[in-house]
């Protein structure tokens, strides 16, 4: 492909691989990826989440050819998606008590979420939905009235302040609840709010479960569907399956995709309470790919999510990396750094107008560990290893880190 047109149309995901000097990355194998020249580098980007299992996983490889004897693939996809859908119901639903109609939505998250959203409009008669951001465009001074019609919104969408805002002594569940409370009949109240419990791509930002509780309950006296966005921090990415579920709260409908298929094969489902309403989700193209994903979405559900020893696994990594953040956090205190995030998606929070969180991307690209940067101005650097990722190797790409940071401090 012409540079040219690469530069103009590919993804700024990828802007890693065009900030290094040698040509975009030639292959990859588990959270190991290498260049043009040969020189190896280890993953802490996960392909913006959408690969948490590595690259090229061997364990889903060796599962998928004994699925495809021969290489040729069954394209019957009324099979696979019946064979997933009772994959998610025995490795998923069933041991947690959860009963959910499965509803394949398509290739993108996007579709996933619209369908939830069109389901809630059905159920409820209504059409504002309400999502959550942490924006700058919201009065600093939440103790007045204002009205919806104040709130950041596209449309029929309602953006709110997200939990911690305005600081730890502001409640913003509080804010909406004004909101609701001022509207003059319950047709103008929103059908449904759509969480996600982690803000992954807006400076990884994470809700307390205090507040996830009372966003549940204000759902419940207000007669709005709750619906959780996992399609970015769902599939084991903080350290459950699901990332709400140590909640203890029970959504209405739930957004999945990125990382279902293992391979990063584009899929999104919707699971949905039984007693909710049927409306037109899509099926899926008559293809292979979809056959693909299908088969390769429950072979992940197999490989890792039989029982919660791998979540355990998880979550001891999560530990690591905590740790050792916060350690360069503290060493580092007097320039400003902090931490935040849930799992296996950490954010090295960088003041704003220095742009720390870029220099240390690119030096450790340097040094050989690929990250990514998220926030209104790129200051926080994400750290986003596949769930799968050997300890020898998470250790060695926090050194990098840890020397990346060092050198860009001496420099400063």
């Amino acid at each position: 492909m012409e540079p040219r047109i690469l530069e103009r149309v590919q993804s700024h995901v990828r802007d890693y691989a065009r900030s290094a000097d040698t040509s975009l990355f030639t292959h990859a194998q588990g959270s190991v990826l290498a260049d043009a020249c040969g020189r190896h580098y280890i993953d802490f980007s996960s392909a913006a989440g959408a690969l948490n299992y590595g690259h090229d996983n061997p364990l889903l490889m060796q599962m998928l050819r004994r699925s495809v004897p021969g290489g040729t693939l069954e394209n019957d996809l009324g099979r696979a998606l019946g064979r997933f859908r009772d994959a998610i119901d025995g490795y998923l639903l069933r041991p947690r008590g959860w009963e959910y109609r499965v509803h394949y939505t398509g290739t993108t998250a996007a579709a996933a979420v619209e369908s939830a959203l069109k389901a809630a409009r059905v159920a409820t008669g209504r059409h504002k939905a309400v999502s959550f951001t942490r924006c700058d465009a919201f009065r600093a001074d939440l103790k007045g009235p204002i009205m919806w019609a104040a709130s950041t919104g596209i449309g029929d969408t309602l953006f709110m302040p997200y939990d911690g805002s305005f600081g730890p002594d502001v409640d913003t569940m509080a804010y909406l609840e004004r909101q609701l409370d001022m509207c003059p009949c319950d047709n103008e109240k929103p059908a449904a709010v759509v969480v996600e419990t982690v803000l992954g791509e807006g400076g990884i930002d994470v809700l307390s479960w205090r507040w996830l509780r009372d966003l549940e309950s204000l759902c419940r006296r207000h007669g709005m569907l709750l619906i959780m966005d996992e399609t970015i921090v769902g599939c084991g990415r903080t350290g459950r399956f699901f990332s709400f579920e140590a909640s203890g709260v029970r959504a209405d409908m739930i957004a999945l995709s990125r990382s279902l298929s293992g391979f990063g094969l584009p899929m999104s489902v919707l699971l949905s309470r039984p007693d909710l309403p049927a409306t037109q989700y899509c099926s899926p193209v008559s293809d292979e790919t979809a056959t693909l994903a299908l088969l390769t979405a429950e072979h992940v559900l197999e490989a890792y999510w039989a029982d919660d020893s791998f979540a355990v696994h998880v979550r001891r990594k999560e530990r690591m990396v905590r740790d050792w953040l916060e350690n360069l956090a503290q060493a580092y205190a007097h320039v400003g750094l902090g931490v935040r995030g849930r799992g296996l998606i950490q954010g090295l929070v960088t003041p704003a107008p220095l742009g720390l969180a870029t220099e240390i991307a690119s030096r450790a690209l340097a040094c050989g560990l690929v990250t990514l940067t998220t926030g209104t101005y790129d200051e926080v650097l994400k750290v986003l290893p596949a769930l799968t990722i050997d300890e020898d190797l998470l250790v060695q790409g926090l050194e990098v880190l840890d020397r990346a940071v060092s050198e860009v401090m001496e420099n400063r």
